[in-house]
């Protein structure tokens, strides 16, 4: 693993950095900075999210990335590690902050994906000195490199008593904007999110939320939905198109048999149009 060191004053697209409380004097780093300032965001949440969360998290790190921003995250498991997922999935960049020292990566069983971001050109980050351990009160001073990075903050799902909202704090006092996405107001890991929304902090239902603010030349009309490669994976598409989630719902809704139906899912999501959710929920790739 080579590693590099960067003053943040001396690299453009860490020269954000100069401006934040406490800015690290070097950053050790791992894989490819980008070269020139490109619109980022940082996007953050519990370890451990519901259906609803994973949802949103990928889509939004997904259609963001798709159009060139800059993803940045934690390498923490849950929301962290969706959102660099999602990231790479659409071909972009993300970019995690540790909080332990390189080489070692933190969580260890995040390693296959810390790999996977260098690999597509991605970087890991770190303040701490070559093979630190990992130590609680680090992800805490870490946060501020998270939401320091980025243009925006967008919070997907965080519980009343979070870590995140420790990121929203450091977020708060660099001036960044935060992006919240609602809850349910029955949901816990919901609490911490539906807060941050009554004292202030902007709604976000789409990724144009965000691109409109930190990156409005990137805003592109949607491409109109991919046609199937039969006429039930067409009708299948229109229907998750339409926000419709549920297997079984999905099946009422179209003119298939279920042994068609089921058979079509499983061609569908192994040619990558759609994808599981789990416990029989489906949404568009």
């Amino acid at each position: 693993m080579k590693i590099n060191t960067y003053s943040p004053d001396e690299q453009k697209y860490l020269q954000i950095l100069t401006h934040i409380a406490n800015a690290p004097k070097t950053l050790d780093c791992y894989g490819t900075l980008p070269a020139t300032r490109t619109p980022s965001v940082a996007i953050i949440g519990t370890r451990k999210p519901t259906a609803y969360g994973r949802e949103t998290t990928h889509q939004l790190a997904y259609e963001l990335a798709l159009r060139g921003v800059v993803v940045v995250s934690g390498l923490a498991l849950g929301v962290d590690g969706i959102a660099h997922r999602g990231a790479l999935e659409a071909g972009g960049t993300t970019i995690a902050v540790l909080g332990c020292g390189l080489p070692r990566i933190y969580p260890s069983a995040h390693k296959g994906l810390a790999e996977e971001i260098v690999k597509k050109g991605g970087t890991i980050l770190s303040e701490y000195k070559r093979d630190e351990e990992a130590r609680p009160h680090y992800f805490l001073e870490r946060n501020r490199i998270v939401s320091g990075l980025a243009d925006a903050i967008i919070i997907t799902e965080a519980a009343a008593k979070s870590g995140t909202l420790n990121t929203a704090a450091h977020a708060l006092g660099q001036g960044k904007e935060i992006f919240v996405v609602p809850g349910n107001i029955t949901s816990p890991l919901s609490a911490g999110c539906n807060q941050l929304l009554k004292q202030g902090a902007t709604p976000i239902t789409s990724f144009e939320d965000v691109l409109e603010r930190i990156s409005p030349e990137t805003l592109q009309p949607q491409a109109s939905l991919a046609l199937g490669n039969t006429p039930l994976e067409t009708e299948i598409l229109a229907l998750l198109k339409e926000g419709i989630r549920d297997g079984d719902e999905l099946l009422q809704k179209t003119t298939a048999d279920s042994s068609e139906f089921a058979t079509t899912l499983t061609m569908m999501e192994l040619a990558g149009s759609i994808r599981s959710l789990g416990a029989n929920q489906w949404t568009l790739r």
